[in-house]
């Protein structure tokens, strides 16, 4: 199915990173594409919408202006594509966005109802870091994301817990003298670095990481060549391709658990394709 508001999708995701490489990326699209993009709107409206100089990228005015506009034509454009349709006969795209480990581990038995349910929806399935899930589900890139669960959701989510896994340290097999002292390879950012901050902030210490990867994935496979001890999600490494090269190294106490949860807007739950997946998700608690 064509997505007739691409390029103000891809307005939307720029106007929050004010990156274009990290927009390139999450959106997996050239360098090139996105500023032919920005470009092409910027003619189209006859206003410049970026401010672009040596501090970096920000919005203008006009930016500012336009961003309230895409928002609202999407959501406009959503409620017209599927308002009242027959529930029995759902039809349309829904935009879900998971790690590649959670794609393995949890998708299959946690969409299978829905597809079973509603077999003529297309899922549009996107993976990518696992930081960027719910800003890529606040800025409305995607309808659900599959994503760690902070201790506060960014105002205008919920999210129902599907799974909880133990944050565990690892260190390369062929390191038996290794221990909590270092060195350390940590996820550049995102839930999983905050809470293994929080773990070294009871020990009394403040590593200065060796590595900072932004993927969960890349991390085991710098510590797997020796790199330093990592901090990951036991569902991480259970699914990793590296996991025979690796070793738990126990912890006294262990880092804090790392809820999972289906996340969607809350105002998205008066759409029915957000609305039957979320009642056939089966889950802990709402948030």
């Amino acid at each position: 199915m064509r997505d007739d508001h691409r390029e103000l999708r891809l307005f939307l995701h720029l106007a929050q990173t004010l990156n274009f490489g990290r927009t390139s990326l999450d959106c997996h699209v050239s360098p090139a594409t996105l500023t032919r993009t920005v470009q092409r709107l910027e003619t189209d409206l006859g206003h410049q919408l970026f401010e672009r100089g040596p501090r970096g990228v920000s919005l203008t005015a006009q930016g500012h202006r336009f961003r309230e506009y895409a928002v609202q034509v999407l959501e406009l454009w959503r409620s017209y594509r599927e308002e009242h349709p027959d529930p029995a006969q759902l039809t349309g795209r829904l935009a879900l966005f998971a790690t590649v480990t959670a794609c393995q581990a949890l998708l299959p038995d946690l969409l299978a109802p829905f597809r079973t349910a509603h077999p003529q929806v297309l899922l549009d399935l996107r993976t990518g870091d696992a930081a960027a899930a719910l800003a890529r589900l606040d800025e409305g890139e995607v309808d659900v994301a599959v994503a760690g669960i902070p201790a506060r959701l960014p105002e205008g989510l919920v999210s129902r817990t599907v799974a909880v896994t133990e944050l565990v340290l690892v260190t390369a097999r062929d390191r038996p003298d290794a221990d909590l002292d270092g060195p350390f390879v940590l996820p550049h950012r995102g839930l999983v670095r905050e809470a293994a901050d929080r773990w070294f902030r009871t020990r009394g210490t403040t590593p200065e990481p060796a590595c900072e990867p932004d993927g969960h994935e890349g991390l085991l496979t710098l510590v797997a060549l020796g790199c330093g001890t990592g901090v990951v999600p036991r569902l991480v490494l259970d699914h990793s391709a590296v996991r025979d090269r690796l070793t738990v190294i126990p912890a006294d106490p262990p880092p804090e658990p790392f809820p999972i949860g289906l996340c969607v807007r809350r105002a998205d739950l008066r759409r029915p394709l957000v609305a039957a997946l979320w009642s056939l998700c089966q889950g802990d608690s709402d948030r």
